[in-house]
């Protein structure tokens, strides 16, 4: 039980950094860009600049220059930039980032449709099929780590039970001579509960020592984690001792249903 406990805090927090990981890759992949038109003045950009900066659904709007636009050209496009500087041929745009939860082709779309109308905009781009391959991908590695989660936690409770169901085989002739003087199920198998659930806060306890370590180790080697990573941490280390009591009640509640209504017994 404590080596599955470890392995689902594990799968916990790394799903809960895979999904901030997610919502950052979304950001960057669904960002756009509105061209200007290369007559516009500064306070008519200005003007679109603060607009845009409004809109919902925008996390970050930026205004770039001209000037900053053929910087950015100049270094991303390397050696031989300068054969294209002579005049200032970019126009001034407006780069703006969306919130995770509308990183998404529809709602990219109508934004893209909405800029599009506006006076000044001679164009607004983004990388549309590429945000879809990612957005699949992401759908599929989501499926896949539901899958292995369910995996894990199914296995922890398909152990528990089996230890639960060999201890009562091995007290079956107490069972079954306490079920011949009248004893009920529910007062057999309320010990049995007892011991699950006690092994449950052992592993948990166990787990949730392990997990603090191997969280500081991890931590300590990616300095750049932020708060919200610790107090997940935290908050995964404290469920795990809970979720060891269920995993004990749920297993042995499990075997002993299943033991008693068997034909040993009887």
């Amino acid at each position: 039980m404590t080596v599955a406990l470890v392995l689902i805090g594990l799968f916990v927090l790394l799903s809960y950094e895979a999904q901030k990981v997610s919502s950052w890759l979304r950001q960057r992949v669904g960002e756009m860009e509105m061209f200007l038109d290369e007559n516009v003045n500064a306070a008519a950009a200005e003007a679109l600049y603060l607009r845009a900066s409004t809109m919902p659904g925008v996390d970050v709007a930026e205004f770039i220059t001209p000037e900053e636009a053929q910087a950015i050209f100049q270094e991303e496009f390397g050696e031989g930039a300068e054969a294209f500087l002579d005049e200032p041929f970019l126009p001034a745009s407006i780069r703006v980032r969306v919130e995770s939860n509308y990183a998404n082709p529809d709602s990219l779309t109508r934004m893209v449709e909405e800029f599009g109308t506006w006076n000044r905009v001679d164009e607004v781009v983004f990388n549309q099929p590429l945000l879809v391959k990612v957005q699949q991908n992401l759908r599929l590695l989501t499926t896949a780590g539901l899958i292995l989660g369910s995996i894990v936690v199914l296995a922890s409770i398909f152990l528990v039970a089996n230890t639960i169901r060999l201890t009562i085989y091995a007290r079956r002739l107490l069972i079954r001579t306490m079920k011949l003087v009248g004893a009920t199920d529910s007062f057999i198998r309320r010990p049995f509960l007892v011991e699950g659930i006690a092994q449950g806060v052992l592993a948990g306890v166990l787990a949730a020592l392990i997990l603090s370590g191997v969280y500081s180790l991890i931590f300590g080697f990616l300095p750049e984690t932020d708060a919200s990573s610790s107090t997940a941490a935290l908050i995964v280390t404290c469920g795990i001792i809970l979720c060891g009591v269920a995993l004990g009640w749920i297993g042995s509640l499990f075997a002993v249903r299943r033991f008693l209504h068997s034909a040993v017994l009887r």
